[in-house]
């Protein structure tokens, strides 16, 4: 029987199929029939198919470094087809073994990244090229590009889809540099969340603009109005697939004109923000947006005026809102506002002091959250809010800041790890402590950005089925080995990480260690 190179997948008469399982099995594939069949669809005219035949033990060899071989060389396929000049690509990729490490990361490690590809070709040289890989995209940079771009647009339907469409773009940006190592996890988060502010800041200055044409409003009239980012946002640590947790507040100075009063205004601009964001079209949609966590939640005002906020919080603030309020950052509108909301909010963050019962309080909302997670199934697998998870690193953190914020303000930081640096430096936890949530902290939300950017869902519970597991595992660079697959080493550390948590997370909160806390003045 002749030896045959891998190359006769593509350049040898019809083959046999043990003979193209032999061929195939040393890459991590399992359907070989299927692998063999996408290879020939890719290959087409002879010449493409010599250009092919060139690059594909270094395809075949970054394709079984992939979360999901056989994933990624069906989406391939798919890209290929979806490209206007075959020859053009795979002479690209000949010259580039990063651009071929790149499509098995992508295709095979997230369907919602094939996706964008497959939608837009061009998108691929874009990402691939050095100058735009290897560093991140700042916030300023991408809002100078939709200013230029906007201003050409004179439609708000043609605007609001440009938006969605920068949208992919950068999100595709932030994850082939994720899944490449090239920033790190704290890098990610803090990208994903100065994409959100451009979009958010884009997509109000484009609803400002289009309510003000349609009731006549002058343009020096209603302008203090600013939009505030909360919870993973207004930390600068954004998901991958993540809400957006947003209030909308306006200031005093805002009088009613002839064709609508300030109140009703601001509702309007509050709907018409959020509509922006919420609205699915072909175009996608850019951030779910949450706004429970205004006064009253979901039952409370679009948009409230600042001394609104004011009075609620002076007699109505429950425990939850004082360590929502930790994470408040403006993000759009009018920054004197802004500035003003947060010198407002910032004493009912930590008065009346941080007491029994407000630990107490700590203790219900994550006992209800414990039997939401048990009712669903997930106890043991939900990354977010199962025990050791990242909901409880957040309490632990919150918790000590809102403890200690009134004597120490340098602790009140938004962003999780940079409040827990500085709880340490302030002797509020040990050495040891800090090294356990900091590590777990990086690792669980890894973790959660891998989960969520396979299918662009907001998902926190780690997959059942043992592929699905395995492949999870591989996204986040676990090799599989003789001994060992990649899902039991995952899972191994996942269990490391979330026990030690939930240890200093009974410790501090659910045993009420008064210790930690200042006794009320």
């Amino acid at each position: 029987m002749p030896e045959f190179d891998i190359k006769d997948l593509l350049l040898a008469p019809r083959l046999e199929r043990p003979q193209v399982a032999d061929l195939l099995a040393p890459y991590g594939l399992k359907d070989f029939q299927k692998a063999d069949a996408n290879l020939q669809a890719m290959a087409g005219e002879p010449g493409d198919r010599l250009l092919l035949a060139e690059i594909l033990e270094d395809l075949l060899i970054s394709v079984r470094g992939s979360a999901n071989p056989d994933q990624a060389l069906t989406y391939f396929e798919r890209f290929v087809q979806a490209t206007a000049n075959k020859a053009h690509l795979y002479s690209y990729l000949r010259n580039s073994k990063q651009a071929i490490e790149i499509v098995a990361k992508a295709f095979g490690g997230s369907v919602y990244m094939a996706e964008i590809l497959i939608r837009d070709p061009h998108h691929f040289y874009w990402v691939t090229d050095a100058q735009v890989l290897n560093r991140p995209r700042k916030k300023r940079e991408i809002q100078r590009e939709l200013l230029r771009a906007l201003k050409v647009m004179e439609r708000e339907d043609k605007q609001l889809d440009h938006l969605r469409a920068v949208k992919r773009r950068e999100m595709l940006h932030i994850g082939v540099r994720d899944l490449l190592r090239l920033s790190s996890v704290e890098e990610t988060l803090s990208a994903l969340s100065g994409l959100a502010e451009a979009l958010i800041t884009a997509a109000y200055g484009i609803s400002a603009s289009a309510l003000r044409q349609a009731y006549e409003v002058p343009s020096k009239a209603f302008t203090e109005f600013t939009i505030l980012a909360m919870g993973k946002l207004g930390g600068g640590e954004l998901n991958f697939s993540s809400d957006v947790d947003l209030m909308f507040v306006y200031g005093p100075g805002n009088a009613d004109t002839a064709s609508i009063s300030a109140a009703d205004y601001f509702r309007r601009l509050s709907q018409k923000i959020t509509a922006s964001l919420n609205d699915f079209t072909g175009e996608g949609y850019v951030y779910r947006v949450d706004l429970r966590l205004r006064p009253e939640g979901d039952a409370g005002n679009m948009a409230d005026p600042i001394d609104g906020y004011e009075r609620y919080y002076r007699t109505r603030m429950g425990t939850w809102e004082r360590l929502a309020l930790l994470k408040a950052l403006p993000v759009a509108g009018s920054r004197t506002l802004g500035r003003s909301f947060l010198a407002m909010s910032r004493p009912f963050i930590h008065e009346p002091a941080f007491d029994v019962q407000a630990l107490a309080d700590v203790r219900d909302m994550k006992a209800k959250v414990d039997r939401k997670v048990f009712d669903r199934g997930q106890a043991g697998r939900n990354v977010k809010l199962g025990a050791g998870g990242i909901r409880e690193i957040e309490l632990v953190v919150q918790s000590l800041q809102v403890g200690h914020g009134g004597n120490l303000p340098q602790v009140l930081g938004r962003n999780t790890l940079q409040a827990l640096a500085a709880l340490r430096e302030q002797g509020l936890v040990t050495e040891q402590e800090f090294e356990t949530l900091h590590s777990a902290y990086l690792f669980l939300r890894d973790v959660e950005n891998k989960l969520q950017m396979v299918n662009d869902a907001q998902t926190h519970s780690l997959p059942r089925e043992v592929e699905e597991l395995n492949a999870c595992a591989r996204l986040l660079g676990y090799p599989e080995t003789r001994t060992e697959s990649a899902a039991d080493q995952f899972l191994r550390d996942f269990q490391k990480h979330t026990t030690r948590v939930n240890e200093i997370f009974e410790n501090i909160v659910v045993a009420a260690d008064l210790r930690r806390f200042p006794r009320p003045r």
